[in-house]
């Protein structure tokens, strides 16, 4: 494990830097980023169920799928044909106009992606303002809603930087896996960029614990992660569970699937730690 102490040094720097936020923020129209560059750590799962696991708690919520595997979009149920956020950003348009209403879940919304979106890394970058392209369009829809939640591509290129821009904070799912922790630093790298440039108010959500197994290695990287981040680690736990796995074909978040699963559990146990964590915020 002395690739794993290695990584020690790398992520201790952005911790420190991190750590400190405290800045007051009215939780109304919040933007959360979902990102991680590693593929397969579990972020449009969690994209998903917490979007729907705070909905049913009563607070009006917006999924933005900014990838273009638009996973999220049918992970819901809805078609990844359809016109959404790629056609916002070209202006042809508008995010309130495209945007789709959970049938399953009342008070949950998408905004949905399609596979035109892999355009957007190289058409944004054109663009009058070229970084806040994504910002422009919440904007236009931000006050209707409690939280807006936008699943990011595994990437860092122009288009989750735009995203990034946009956002008040950032939500990092991290897979309880070493190879999870080899590209953290480079995330939090960028995300110090965007904070230095081009969005002094972004902060970091926090750090979401995913595919957790009762094993040495897991625990190994659970208290790795809790102990350079401290109170930015959340406490709530996302296990490996099927049926996490198996809801997005039927298109429901896992909820709605099998209630009685771990899955349920976690991310309704998650919503409100989220919520809790964002009144105390909003009370500083």
């Amino acid at each position: 494990m002395n690739n794993l102490c290695e990584n020690q040094i790398k992520i201790t720097k952005f911790a420190q830097l991190f750590k400190i936020t405290t800045t007051r923020f009215d939780h109304m129209g919040k933007v959360v980023a979902l990102a991680n560059q590693k593929g397969g750590v579990g972020k449009t799962t969690t994209a998903i169920n917490l979007s729907a696991s705070i909905a049913v708690l009563g607070k009006k919520v917006l999924l933005i799928d900014a990838d273009p595997q638009a996973n999220a979009t049918s992970g819901l149920g809805f078609d990844v044909n359809s016109e959404g956020i790629y056609e916002c950003i070209t202006g042809e348009r508008t995010a309130e106009e495209v945007m789709l209403h959970s049938e399953d879940v009342k008070n949950l919304w998408v905004l949905p992606s399609s596979i035109n979106l892999v355009a957007a890394d190289t058409e944004l970058p054109n663009m009058e303002n070229s970084h806040r392209v994504v910002k422009g369009i919440i904007d236009g829809v931000r006050d209707k809603f409690d939280y807006i939640f936008i699943d990011c591509s595994p990437s860092l290129g122009f288009t989750t930087v735009n995203i990034l821009t946009a956002a008040d904070s950032v939500l990092i799912p991290v897979q309880c896996e070493y190879l999870a922790l080899e590209g953290l630093s480079k995330l939090l790298n960028t995300i110090k960029i965007v904070k230095s440039n081009l969005n002094p108010s972004l902060e970091i959500e926090g750090f979401l614990l995913t595919m957790y197994m009762r094993n040495r290695l897991n625990n190994q990287v659970a208290n790795e992660v809790r102990e350079h981040f401290g109170p930015l680690a959340y406490d709530t736990v996302i296990q490996r569970n099927i049926r996490l796995g198996e809801a997005p074909s039927h298109g429901k978040p896992v909820m709605l699937y099998d209630a009685s699963a771990s899955g349920t559990t976690n991310y309704l146990l998650l919503a409100k730690e989220f919520l809790k964590k964002n009144r105390k915020k909003a009370a500083k």
